[in-house]
């Protein structure tokens, strides 16, 4: 026992020196997150943080350690990554109302420092330090439906190792990596950059370069444009460079290492450069906005919901991680960002309150937005290992989960029947035994409970087990749900399926 409780003193005393070395030299680290013991309770989020007016706060998660991405689900799920545990938890949705999820579990484990995440049309992408991966997802109750596998591997993932992934309008997965230093000449073409590749992993391409860190991006509902934040680099000072929020064009370049910022040269890479890099930074492309420096903005949200109050539809919230390598503390909050007519980007404070007054006791560090269709905002926080949950007040429904899949009023009455997708969806459903299984074993009901033909659609992408996936193309599915869906509005629609030889009918 006196063995492990040395070895405990000496790995503590090597932490309080570095962390004062780095005190000594100008850097002010949160240094109670290296240890790992920040805790949060309702009590410390009531009275230390703030939020804009119009909005309410609640701690929807706690002990949810290191939790960085957000992903939601259509039964308003939360799933949050957890890079050093090497997995994914799931936070149940909050249907009690008591503004807490109903509970946790860890939905899949053994990764490598799993960091962004995306729901899309059946699966869960998870973009690994080194490699991006898929697994079948059902939403109907949460949970894997098949294997997890790598689709891209060998990427690298030392300096700036998270990776963050997200679905793009024109149907490409769009991926970001960091740089591997501070400021460096990367020997690997796919470091600080935000690349692009389909779906099943194919066709992986360099999308934009000169991009140091760009953990958060989006797309913006007004204009269409691709957004990401960028980190700037370390040891200019406290007041340089500035992060900065981009633009993202198709081959653009952004200027690190060579510039920052209006393409001011690197004091490294930038100044008494040659021609050819010279010519680089002058054609570099600047930010739209600029965060004050080493805020390290991370997660990046457009807000989409019309439930949002008027003032905040389409503007985007960024988490601004807060600083380190600063003498004086700074960033610790979320901002949102709002664009006039003018082209003129206006920022205010979201939620803060992480940062002491005195700007030396750090709360929190915000990481990731995700927003539901109920307007619902959540926000993790990687130092207190917690996720909160914004709503605004007065919205019908706020506060509450997502309605996507429950019942609306357009579902109180039978949908729309398009007679040739039922007939079409029948003969799928006969032609494939589907009857075997479903009358006795496993009967289909409530279906319009759960799902829209869209999302009833959807779900044949990747069924759960033992259903097998028929790979059918998009007009199948769609009948085949549209066949389903009329079965509940119409008891007479045809249920018995064809006889397959050497099987009898049920």
């Amino acid at each position: 026992m006196l063995k492990y409780t040395l070895i405990f003193l000496l790995i503590l005393s090597a932490i309080v020196s570095t962390t004062l070395a780095a005190v000594d030299t100008g850097i002010s680290v949160p240094w109670r997150q290296i240890i790992g013991v920040a805790r949060t309770t309702q009590q410390e989020v009531t009275a230390n943080l703030s939020t804009a007016q119009g909005y309410s706060l609640q701690l929807f998660a706690s002990e949810v350690p290191n939790a960085r991405w957000l992903a939601v689900t259509r039964s308003g799920d939360v799933l949050v990554s957890q890079p050093r545990s090497g997995q994914v938890s799931l936070l149940f949705a909050d249907r009690n109302r008591d503004g807490r999820a109903d509970g946790q579990r860890v939905l899949i484990e053994d990764l490598r420092r799993p960091h962004g995440l995306l729901l899309h049309e059946g699966w869960l992408y998870i973009a690994e330090s080194d490699a991006v991966g898929r697994v079948p997802f059902d939403h109907s109750d949460a949970r894997l439906a098949g294997s997890y596998q790598r689709i891209v591997e060998g990427l690298e993932d030392d300096g700036h190792w998270t990776k963050t992934i997200d679905m793009g309008p024109d149907g490409w997965l769009y991926l970001s990596s960091g740089s591997s230093c501070n400021v460096c000449i990367e020997k690997d073409p796919r470091r600080a950059t935000i690349m692009r590749l389909r779906p099943d992993g194919s066709d992986l391409e360099i999308f934009a370069t000169g991009l140091r860190n760009s953990v958060g991006f989006d797309w913006s509902p007004r204009d269409g444009g691709l957004y990401a934040t960028d980190n700037g680099r370390d040891w200019l000072g406290d007041n340089l460079p500035p992060d900065e929020l981009n633009r993202i064009r198709q081959g653009a370049f952004y200027g690190w290492p060579y510039a920052y910022g209006d393409r001011v040269p690197d004091p490294d890479f930038g100044v008494d450069a040659t021609p050819a890099i010279q010519e680089k930074i002058a054609t570099s492309v600047p930010p739209v906005h600029t965060f004050a420096a080493h805020n390290a903005p991370l997660g990046l949200q457009f807000l989409r919901s019309a439930k949002q109050p008027a003032d905040y539809r389409n503007a985007a919230l960024v988490a601004l991680h807060g600083s380190w390598n600063r003498s004086v503390k700074d960033g610790y909050k979320v901002v949102s960002l709002h664009w006039h007519q003018s082209g003129e980007i206006e920022q205010r404070d979201f939620l803060w309150g992480f940062l002491s007054k005195d700007r030396k006791t750090v709360f929190g560090r915000p990481v990731a937005i995700a927003e539901d269709t109920n307007g619902n905002i959540y926000i993790s926080d990687d130092y207190a290992g917690a996720v909160y949950r914004l709503s605004g007040s007065g919205v019908p429904g706020a506060g509450t989960a997502p309605t996507e899949e429950a019942p609306s009023k357009a579902q109180d009455t039978p949908p729309a029947v398009d007679a040739a997708a039922v007939r079409k969806g029948a003969g799928l459903y006969q032609s494939n035994g589907c009857g075997l299984c479903h009358q006795q074993q496993l009967p289909l009901t409530n279906l319009r409970s759960k799902y829209t033909v869209q999302t009833l659609a959807e779900y044949f992408d990747a069924p759960t087990p033992p259903m097998p996936n028929y790979n059918f193309d998009s007009a199948q599915k769609k009948a085949l749900a549209h066949y389903l869906m009329s079965r509940e509005v119409s008891p007479q629609a045809p249920t018995q399926p064809v006889p397959t030889p050497g099987i009898a009918p049920h």
